[in-house]
């Protein structure tokens, strides 16, 4: 899916977590994504592609960075859930079938 297809939740765009890796750590750091993968002990095809946008961080991918750069698990998937939620494709459709709870009384 590409991103600039769905509409974000916000003014701020959606921004892969990818775009984040090569971008702010990458580039800056001259590090190849075939290094990166080596380092971190998984297939080039997983960090190109994630790199690319074209497939998401997972726990595991999240674990292994935050050991590389020195961040957290939860920066990384972080990034993906805001990712996630401001590209769903079906938002307006949840939006439209789910009433959201009254605060009054129990169920």
């Amino acid at each position: 899916m590409n991103a600039k297809s769905v509409k974000p939740v916000n003014a701020m765009p959606a921004i892969h977590p990818g775009e984040i890796l090569r971008e702010e750590f990458l580039v800056p750091l001259a590090l190849s994504v075939n290094a990166l993968s080596l380092a971190l002990m998984v297939p080039a095809t997983r960090m190109h592609e994630i790199v690319n946008e074209r497939r998401g961080i997972t726990a595991d991918t999240a674990y292994r960075l935050s050991r590389y750069f020195g961040t957290t698990p939860e920066f990384w998937l972080a990034l993906q859930a805001d990712y996630d939620i401001k590209t769903l494709p079906n938002r307006d459709e949840i939006d439209r079938k789910v009433d959201a709870r009254s605060t009054g009384a129990a169920p």
